[in-house]
């Protein structure tokens, strides 16, 4: 969108959307208690093919795509001051970089949960205090005199294109509010906490991004932020040289912290998956010690590495957040389908069913969007039909090796000599099933 206006009011709209749907999801939450977020509302209310489609693409395409994007991030940032612009970059750098931040992370996470706790907390710290030094730096720029940017707010061209496009990215930006449900068996009073963490974070978390993004328009025109990094062109325009690597290091940092998260939320996920019988059953092992899902996280490690490859960022949020939706619309779907068909279960947060039903055409139309648009744009084309035969191949396996229990002896083998070997350089137990 070339609109000063528009881009802000895509980014307070993908704020208010965001929040509709974790209200929504707060709600599927405390009605459907058991752990693994979307994945168990989708068994629960469509059976057991429909779950492991859904686990299936974020095993290959949601978290991979999301952790790559983030690391891949991080090392376009973290290695920036080491060159005279973000072009001369060379790609094997970054991709050195970002996958030394998913190796370093995930031994961390397979090291101790705790651990990996605190540098969350220590890293959403940072990435405030950054965002805040950016709100600060911007309106200071701005209530000196400098509102010419501002004028004729609305004026500039825009299309369906490209208001979808700033949509996904704005939406991007708010990824993770659905991530609390995957642990809110963990969660003290679920009930009370649960939609209070929404209700709190969410609108703060939307007045930052508004207030982050009035900065950047304050200071930057539209040529300052073409082919740049905005926070790298931000920090290059309003601090002298010796502090203008201030800002793009402390988005570097703030990314590290989101791969961090997504690594956790991951194997925990695909841990449940397999207690569920629908992944191999080495991946819900722990370690005996550390209670670490190291199987689940290497995995993740492993397929976010393969991700790094197909290194346009923008490419990718619009590859993930295809599907991203599609796991959303599922889930709301579901939502209204069990107020349909079973109205009598408890349910300790009931909104207006207008929630769900806005929710759902919007991410609806979040997940055909791209079906329209490959006609003219080959990315599109050529997501769709990675994403279709992934969606296929699922659901081959699914008739092949999961409800068919009856595999061949030598998948078992495999399988067995591989958990095995596992267990024993790892030293890793077996997790009971209780949530089946």
């Amino acid at each position: 969108i070339e609109s000063v206006g528009g881009a802000l009011l895509v980014w307070l709209l993908s704020g208010i959307l965001s929040t509709i749907g974790a209200i929504c999801y707060a709600e599927l939450g405390t009605t459907i208690t058991r752990p693994g977020g979307d994945y168990a509302y989708v068994y629960e209310c469509f059976g057991e093919l429909a779950a492991f489609v859904r686990l299936w693409i974020a095993l290959l395409i949601i978290r991979p795509s999301l952790q790559a994007i983030m690391a891949l991030t991080f090392a376009r940032y973290v290695t920036w001051p080491f060159f005279q612009s973000i072009e001369d970059i060379p790609g094997y750098v970054i991709i050195i970089v970002a996958t030394s931040c998913l190796c370093i992370l995930s031994a961390i996470n397979c090291y101790s949960v705790k651990l990996a706790m605190k540098i969350q907390t220590i890293f959403t710290i940072g990435k405030l205090s950054a965002l805040v030094l950016i709100v600060l730096a911007g309106f200071s720029f701005m209530f000196s005199g400098h509102y010419e940017n501002f004028q004729n707010s609305f004026d500039g061209k825009f299309s369906v294109a490209s208001i979808t496009e700033a949509f996904y990215l704005g939406l991007y930006s708010f990824g993770g509010w659905n991530y609390l449900n995957f642990v809110s068996d963990e969660l003290k009073n679920p009930y009370k906490n649960l939609p209070r963490a929404i209700w709190i974070a969410l609108p703060i978390v939307t007045l930052i991004y508004f207030l982050v993004n009035v900065s950047y328009l304050a200071v930057l025109n539209a040529a300052e932020m073409k082919g740049v990094p905005i926070a790298l062109a931000f920090g290059n325009k309003l601090l002298p040289p010796m502090l203008s690597w201030i800002v793009p290091l402390a988005v570097a940092l703030s990314t590290f912290g989101s791969v961090n998260g997504t690594l956790y939320t991951s194997s925990v996920l695909f841990s449940i998956g397999s207690q569920n019988g629908h992944l191999p059953k080495f991946m819900s092992f722990y370690h005996a010690r550390r209670n670490t899902p190291i199987p689940a996280i290497l995995f993740t490690c492993i397929t976010s590495i393969f991700m790094l490859f197909k290194s346009d960022i923008n490419d990718l949020i619009t590859y993930v957040m295809q599907m991203f939706w599609f796991s959303i619309a599922a889930s709301l779907l579901g939502l209204i389908w069990l107020r349909y068909k079973r109205p009598e279960i408890n349910r300790p947060i009931k909104n207006n069913i207008i929630l769900p039903i806005l929710s759902l055409i919007f991410s609806v139309f979040l997940v055909l969007y791209p079906f329209y648009e490959s006609y003219n744009n080959p990315g599109y084309r050529n997501n769709i039909i990675i994403s279709s035969v992934i969606i296929l191949i699922g659901v081959a396996t699914y008739y092949l090796f999961v409800r068919n229990k009856a595999h061949p002896i030598w998948l078992e083998r495999c399988n067995e000599n591989l958990t095995m070997s596992l267990q024993q350089v790892f030293d890793l137990r077996e997790v009971n099933n209780d949530s089946h």
